[in-house]
């Protein structure tokens, strides 16, 4: 394990980094979204950052796609994360590839010149697993990224996401710009899109299950054969991972987070349905794409350079995300629900 020359506290067996933040303002894209939502908690309560020199642009008062936007956005600013994505599982891929490329490159690009112009200290650019190739040696390693096109569904925000690297890395020999690559697993936890054209899978099937089982409907039906595996990673081990980066990673490589365990959808739909309580039946449409067929990281990189390491259990963040669910969206219940598919993104 590496030793890191700051000043720690200990917070729930955590060694949290304290000088890193102190006088940076902090750019955070995305900020109010899913993931962002959590990195900027845990900078508010766990690094003790002031939410004052804590900069969040709302996608409809801040255009990123807009050059001028991304200059006002990191006026100022010291560090900047940039998780403003526009996503979507298999579904939202296939029917807006032309959109999710652009959208997610210009977004990306041209904020991370802005940062460049403006004398950013740092530049934390994250990606996606979808940018691996699609036949990627299981566990993914980073040394692997290039080896191969993405899966097709995936391809254009994949790509989208893996040009910045090349920026990235690219910035760092011309320029000298502090820049750092991660590339994420597949998230879930509360506050996940339930939305059922832009959800991915675990949100999909949790709103199905639990929509079916108080609307008393005895049937799923869920996209491909199940026969393809995934890796998740909670939302806030998630946000963990890109604080715990900013703090200690320079490098111009990528870094993987994640679980480091995968499992198949078909094992993914029976653990949901016991979890949820839903005892009907399960109906697979293999006419349907399943999208990469396997789906797991190597994460010793980000443990090894920057300590990070998974804190919350499968089975018990699958049970955090049911209740929020079910806290959250009592009345959102579409009368089809049940026969609404999912993605395997």
């Amino acid at each position: 394990m590496k030793s890191w020359k700051r000043s720690f506290r200990v917070d729930g067996g955590r060694r949290i980094s304290m000088g890193f933040w102190a006088d940076k303002k902090t750019l955070v894209t995305g900020g109010a979204g899913f993931l962002g939502s959590f990195v900027v908690e845990k900078l508010i309560n766990e690094r003790k950052v002031n939410p004052k020199s804590i900069r969040i642009p709302r996608s409809k008062e801040t255009d990123l796609r807009k050059w001028e936007n991304c200059v006002k956005a990191v006026e100022d600013m010291d560090v900047v994360i940039h998780l403003a994505a526009k996503v979507g599982g298999i579904g939202f891929n296939r029917k807006y590839p032309a959109t999710l490329f652009y959208d997610n490159a210009v977004m990306g690009i041209q904020l991370m010149e802005a940062a460049r112009q403006e004398g950013v200290q740092k530049f934390v650019a994250v990606g996606t697993v979808c940018a691996y190739p699609k036949y990627t040696p299981v566990p993914f390693k980073e040394e692997d990224f290039w080896d191969g096109y993405p899966e097709e569904t995936n391809a254009p925000y994949g790509i989208a996401k893996k040009i910045l690297l090349v920026q990235a890395q690219a910035y760092r020999e011309q320029y000298g710009f502090n820049a750092i690559y991660l590339l994420p697993v597949n998230l879930y936890g509360p506050r996940d899109n339930f939305d059922p054209e832009r959800s991915h899978v675990i949100p999909a099937l949790i709103k199905k299950m639990v929509d079916a089982r108080l609307d008393g409907k005895n049937e799923v039906a869920v996209w491909g054969t199940g026969k393809a595996s995934r890796e998740f990673l909670y939302v806030e081990d998630a946000a963990e991972g890109i604080l715990l980066a900013t703090e200690r990673y320079n490098k111009p490589g990528p870094a993987n987070l994640g679980a480091g365990k995968e499992i198949t959808i078909r094992e993914l739909v029976d653990l949901i349905a016991k979890l949820t309580g839903y005892n009907g039946e399960i109906v697979w449409d293999a006419s349907r794409p399943d999208g990469q067929p396997r789906r797991c990281l190597d994460t010793s990189k980000a443990n090894e350079e920057f300590g990070f390491k998974v804190t919350i259990g499968f089975e018990e963040g699958l049970r955090r995300t049911i209740e929020w669910y079910k806290e959250k969206h009592p009345k959102n219940r579409a009368d089809n629900s049940a026969r609404v598919s999912s993605y395997t993104h």
